[in-house]
């Protein structure tokens, strides 16, 4: 008998069967086998030699944590940046990884890891001309130089704070600024600022900084 937050895990290529004597709900995830052998690639492993074999009713507060992250996503009533699924979709990866080779994706030395001052600055310039561009976690990871894996511990050392929340607040601190500063229309700065429409600015905006761009000051024509 399943019940909530029990996770099925079929790796590609085997069969998964099963009957339901009840309505429920299903949260089915795909990941791509590349993105394991990428995933493998960045944590230093071999990815032939990762046994990913079938488990069924897994407990995993993991696990379970990105499923419910990715399903409030999918309800949401604005998107996420894309930044946010690739980093989810990355974590879960470790996470499986994790659970096949029984022990931790990062080592001790790995943990403390930063990047260099030059990768940094290189990232966080090209951040700042993209803003009003989707940004991937493989496009930032490929400017550091650095894989998918490596670039958010990595990043995360050397700021403090996850890419993605870096990005996000970016975004709204420029939007900030172009609305105290300019006559732009407010779904054009929603644009410039990568936001995927004016609500989805105000609902950020508002979360962030507690105030909505309505309730920021703006120049007389």
């Amino acid at each position: 008998m399943q019940k909530s937050g029990d996770i099925d895990f079929i790796p590609a290529g085997v069969d998964g069967v099963w009957e339901d004597d009840a309505t429920c709900q299903v949260l089915r995830l795909t990941l791509r086998p590349t993105l394991i052998d990428q995933v493998a690639q960045g944590l230093g492993r071999n990815a032939d030699e990762i046994d990913l074999v079938p488990r069924l009713r897994l407990r995993d507060t993991r696990i379970e944590a990105i499923g419910w992250a990715i399903k409030a996503d999918l309800e949401a009533d604005t998107p996420s940046d894309p930044l946010y699924i690739d980093l989810l979709a990355n974590a879960l990866a470790v996470r499986l990884i994790e659970i096949a080779t029984l022990r931790e994706a990062r080592t001790h030395a790995e943990s403390g890891s930063k990047m260099s001052t030059r990768q940094l600055r290189i990232l966080i310039e090209f951040i700042e001309t993209n803003l009003d561009q989707k940004l991937h976690l493989a496009d930032l990871a490929s400017v550091a130089g650095v894989s998918s894996t490596r670039l958010k511990s990595l990043f995360r050392n050397s700021t403090g704070t996850p890419v993605h929340q870096y990005v996000i607040r970016r975004r709204v601190e420029y939007a900030r600024a172009l609305i105290a500063t300019t006559t732009m229309p407010a779904s054009q700065i929603a644009l410039a600022a990568g936001f995927a429409h004016q609500s989805h600015m105000a609902t950020t905006m508002r979360r962030l900084l507690g105030q909505t761009p309505g309730e920021i000051g703006r120049p007389t024509a």
